[in-house]
């Protein structure tokens, strides 16, 4: 989700640029004590849910794949176990999976990494993630060539909407694609803020993939605060918080290797994670860190989009994939 360097340089869990503003408010705000209290933070790992049983219940078929480490050949991807520990446990989702078709992975990479067998080919369900710099898209032509998913940037701080953001939500719906938006999060803006301009400015929508927060370090941002990992965790828990109650899906949990390291390793542990690892597996640079999606280049190219484009993938197969989007939906439409 970087924009280019002239310019500024989630499976089933319960349930994706930086302080550009150097306005007065913001140095208000530096000055002022924080007003962003939670009582939710998590700290504690939350037991996994009994998975297996949770799918039977979706389609009353209990087959599921194995869980395998990373680098395994298993035709078969791993569901993260994390997945389901507070979804709704439906008795039937058939209506909610049907006419979700998964298009094959067509796209080419400027700057291609041998994953091993760990690729992200041997996965099934491939998207992108787009904002304003990839100007124009031909969405009908993206998908033909396998984006089965878009997150789209919707806003940045609490006054920033890309300016593409309209046309992208609207023409990925159109072309097939499931949609979901981010939100780039200042350090030096309040949360509660930041959550009510997403909330203004994105619709809620049933069909819609969970709202993405995206955390990390932005070295061309005029905001030069270094919070700790605690306040950090403050800040990001109310914004979740927020998205969470009013689109009725745990937001997902967007970030890069080194600001996974300063901050959010061990926490959150029954958040989903979407992941950047352009160079090795998950696995390796986020040991111990299960995930729903994986941002695994972005240096892809692709008919429909002029320039370079971030390429990600769900972590689960087609089927897994289909159950996933039934439970966001019921959990959207249980709200």
């Amino acid at each position: 989700m970087r924009t280019p360097r002239f310019l500024a340089s989630l499976l089933v869990f319960p349930l994706l640029a930086g302080c550009t503003s150097s306005s007065s408010m913001d140095v208000l705000q530096l000055q002022r004590p924080s007003m962003e209290t939670t009582s939710a933070i998590s700290t504690a790992p939350v037991p996994p849910a009994d998975i297996a049983s949770v799918l039977a219940e979706i389609d009353e078929q209990p087959q599921m794949a194995s869980v395998t480490d990373a680098g395994s050949a298993s035709p078969q991807p791993p569901v993260p176990l994390a997945a389901l520990a507070s979804a709704p446990r439906p008795s039937k989702a058939a209506a909610l999976l049907g006419g979700i078709s998964v298009s094959p992975r067509q796209f080419r990479d400027a700057k291609p990494i041998d994953f091993g067998r760990s690729s992200p080919k041997n996965l099934a369900v491939h998207g992108v993630d787009v904002s304003r710099w990839q100007g124009n898209i031909d969405w009908q032509r993206l998908r033909s060539q396998g984006a089965n998913f878009a997150y789209i940037k919707a806003t940045d701080g609490g006054d920033h909407l890309d300016p593409m953001f309209k046309t992208n939500w609207r023409l990925a719906k159109a072309a097939g694609l499931r949609r979901g938006a981010y939100h780039f999060f200042y350090w030096c803006r309040v949360a509660s803020d930041q959550a009510d301009w997403f909330i203004r400015n994105v619709p809620r929508d049933p069909d819609a993939l969970p709202p993405v927060i995206d955390v990390e370090y932005n070295g061309q941002s005029s905001c030069k605060r270094r919070l700790s990992p605690e306040k950090v965790r403050e800040k990001m828990q109310v914004f979740m918080d927020r998205l969470e109650k009013h689109y009725g899906k745990r937001p997902v949990i967007y970030t890069a290797p080194d600001f996974y390291k300063d901050n959010l390793r061990g926490a959150f542990l029954d958040y989903p994670f979407w992941l950047r690892a352009v160079a090795q597996h998950p696995s390796k640079v986020y040991p111990g860190r299960e995930w729903v999606f994986w941002q695994y280049s972005g240096s892809g190219l692709s008919h429909g989009v002029t320039g370079k484009i971030d390429l990600n993938v769900f972590h689960g197969t087609e089927e897994q994939w289909r159950r996933w989007l039934g439970v966001q939906k019921m959990m959207a439409k249980a709200d």
